[in-house]
């Protein structure tokens, strides 16, 4: 595995979303399979293996604990990541998980297992899910405040969680028939307005040390690693780059809703079908159409103000093999973003550098 020492620092981020068919909610018109309430996971397994062979940082994976109507049904974001882990080597996976009403033992606990199973490539998309209160059996928190105030709580835990095993807290002297030091096990003591945790958690320090934290930078941007940020028009990009990065976040990513010319249809006559299906309504993302040229330009011109982007494809099937064959090979090659290589981490290939662990620190003073 890389030395996280070396990570790199000054390059382009290349994310993309793989949830459903496309960010299009009329996406499975076009998908290039039978549409079907179940994503299969071969599906999922297949484009997550091309977006790594394209060259691409790292995907996301969406979820939602009350999800729409139609076609699209899927497992959940952190099982879905975990079933591509074992045949993907370089691509970083980044579940969406809802720290609201979550119980964050158990949740520390699947993200640290993920990163195992991806030898070091795992990020968390850490997002609130209001509404989402009598899934989990729980009090509806009553403000934004409240949900915010138990998300950040959440990160909290899972950061005390994943540093509550020193690295060198496996042993594994079978000899002696000893698996750990129990004196590099720490108790965390959390007490939150919500939930307390004590710890430690149940599975080791994660090989990167503390997986990868993303956020939204609208959403507040305490404990994230990585906010992702919006906006319809590049001055309102520029603005949220510019907040975010006001608040101490290490790496600014742009959210952009990408259709693009294919061999057998342009940009506009895709999204023509696609709206007479359904009304995409607004996201507040950045929304391009258009050829693979013109999106290469728009995001070299990105490039200076930002970390790096997560693309949105409109339809995955018909996007996702046009940014492979022409977009990011025309950005490797102009050295504005790199191919991450077997071995590396999440963390090493976002610029990141691996954290000490909290409790070593406090006790060394």
């Amino acid at each position: 595995m890389a030395s996280e020492s070396e990570y790199r620092t000054g390059l382009f981020a290349l994310g993309i979303e793989l949830d459903g068919e496309g960010h299009h909610p009329a996406a499975w018109h076009r998908a290039g399979h039978e549409p079907d309430r179940l994503l299969h996971p071969q599906t999922v397994r297949t484009r997550a293996q091309a977006a790594e062979n394209a060259g691409f940082t790292f995907a996301t994976f969406d979820d939602a604990l009350n999800p729409g109507p139609g076609p699209g049904g899927r497992l959940d974001a952190t099982t879905r990541a975990a079933f591509v882990a074992a045949t993907t080597s370089t691509l970083g996976l980044v579940p969406v998980s809802a720290a609201t009403y979550a119980e964050p033992f158990h949740l520390s606990s699947q993200l640290a297992s993920l990163d195992y199973a991806a030898r070091g490539r795992a990020g968390w998309l850490a997002v609130d899910e209001p509404g989402a209160a009598r899934a989990w059996g729980a009090t509806a928190r009553e403000t934004p405040a409240e949900i915010r105030r138990e998300r950040v709580d959440a990160v909290e835990v899972a950061r005390r969680l994943w540093d509550s095993w020193e690295d060198d807290a496996v042993v594994r002297d079978y000899a002696a028939g000893k698996f750990l030091d129990r004196d590099k096990l720490h108790y965390i003591d959390f007490m939150g307005e919500t939930f307390s945790v004590k710890g430690p958690a149940i599975v080791p320090r994660p090989p990167q040390g503390q997986v990868v934290v993303f956020g939204y930078g609208t959403a507040g941007t305490e404990g994230i690693d990585v906010a992702l940020v919006s906006g319809t028009t590049l001055p309102g990009i520029h603005e949220a780059i510019e907040n975010a990065r006001a608040e101490g976040v290490s790496r600014v990513l742009v959210d952009i809703e990408v259709t693009l010319d294919t061999p057998t249809a342009t940009a506009a006559e895709r999204r023509t079908d696609l709206d007479s299906h359904g009304d995409p309504g607004s996201t507040g993302r950045l929304s391009f159409s258009g050829s693979h040229a013109e999106l290469t330009a728009r995001l070299t011109e990105l490039a200076p103000i930002a970390d790096g982007v997560r693309l949105h494809p409109a339809v995955i099937d018909e996007d996702l093999p046009v940014l492979a064959r022409y977009v990011l090979p025309a950005l490797l090659r102009a050295g504005l973003a790199h191919r991450p290589v077997p071995g590396s981490t999440l963390r090493a290939n976002l610029g990141l550098a691996r954290p000490a662990n909290r409790y070593v620190k406090e006790l060394a003073r």
